[in-house]
């Protein structure tokens, strides 16, 4: 059987972004595990904000269907997404809703979604470890009909828990993301 394809995307675009370091260790964690790793920044797929006119007007994005199609090379996506006020920030959320919008020929809208399997992960300087974001985004993920794992890393105190060598230095965090992983490739391999 071939390597499961997994997709990492850190959605965070701020330099030092502890969302992206964690996106960083899980891809080195899926990688571990036999996984083919594709980590992108969004960055590099620049959207406006969502708006239906705007899309009856010129369409989709290029970037949007370029993220779409990149979703669908893969069998697995992982979201590492940072806690914005209780929530995921416009960046996720923006991009989840054009990438919903991309329909190419011979498939249904939003169909890379329910084709996927996906994981969500959070990392914050605070005790709840974006606990919040990660329930935002589970609910955004399944209005797509995504299939979204139980497993999912709520990492607290983030700015203090890698050590020299950007390794999770308590048992508990390297656990949940071992568990993670390991649930996101098995269920991955599953649906291919």
């Amino acid at each position: 059987m071939s390597a499961v394809k997994i997709l990492v995307i850190p959605g965070s675009l701020r330099s030092g972004s502890l969302n992206a370091k964690l996106a960083a260790v899980a891809a080195h964690a899926l990688a571990r595990e036999g996984a083919e790793i594709t980590r992108i920044s969004l960055l590099d797929f620049p959207l406006p904000i969502y708006d239906g006119d705007l899309q009856a007007k010129s369409g989709v994005p290029k970037h949007a269907v370029n993220l779409k199609r990149m979703m669908a090379a893969h069998h697995g996506v992982l979201i590492v997404t940072p806690e914005y006020n209780s929530s995921v920030p416009a960046l996720v959320k923006n991009t989840i809703d054009w990438v919903s919008r991309v329909q190419d020929a011979h498939e249904t809208r939003g169909q890379v979604f329910r084709e996927r399997v996906f994981a969500i992960a959070s990392a914050s300087g605070g005790r709840l470890g974006g606990s919040r974001a990660l329930a935002a985004l589970r609910l955004i993920l399944s209005a797509c009909h995504a299939t979204v794992i139980p497993n999912q890393l709520a990492l607290p105190f983030a700015d203090d828990a890698y050590d020299e060598m950007d390794r999770l230095k308590h048992a508990a965090d390297s656990d949940g993301l071992k568990a993670l992983v390991r649930q996101l490739i098995d269920i991955s391999q599953r649906m291919m």
